[in-house]
């Protein structure tokens, strides 16, 4: 590979680090408009999402980088039930089943998220101003 090639492969491994950043801090703010959604037009709570990543691999072995794979349900988080007789969505008993969001930690998680995408974002930078100054000093 050569230099340029090189450096255009970093250029795209960061893109799709950006990509795939986008996609989770989306689908974090999905999660948060659901947290209070005690009854979709499925029938149940909102049941959070998360984002599953998967390495970019070449026909070479080497990883060029990260896309989201798919959204996928969080079946692992339980749903919270309160007794809230005169709620709606109250079953038989009184009792609501709420979304198995946590407010708190999707917050982190955005927060983990932005960086990440800040960080990619920093080496596009880097990488625009690299080339930047190669064609400067590639003048006559």
């Amino acid at each position: 590979m050569s230099t340029l090639d090189s450096f255009f492969q970093g250029m795209r491994t960061s893109a799709t680090g950006l990509s795939a950043e986008r996609i989770r801090m989306n689908t974090i703010a999905d999660n948060l408009a659901g947290a209070n959604i005690t009854r979709t037009p499925e029938g149940g709570p909102y049941q959070r999402k998360q984002v599953m990543f998967e390495p970019l691999v070449s026909g070479d072995g080497q990883i060029h980088g990260v896309r989201a794979a798919r959204i996928v349900p969080d079946t692992r988080s339980e749903h919270v039930r309160i007794h809230e007789p005169g709620h709606e969505h109250a079953d038989a008993n009184g009792y609501v089943t709420l979304p198995n969001v946590n407010s708190l930690k999707e917050m982190a998680d955005m927060i983990t998220a932005m960086r990440a995408y800040e960080a990619n974002l920093t080496a596009q930078q880097s990488f625009a101003r690299m080339a930047t100054r190669a064609l400067e000093l590639a003048r006559p």
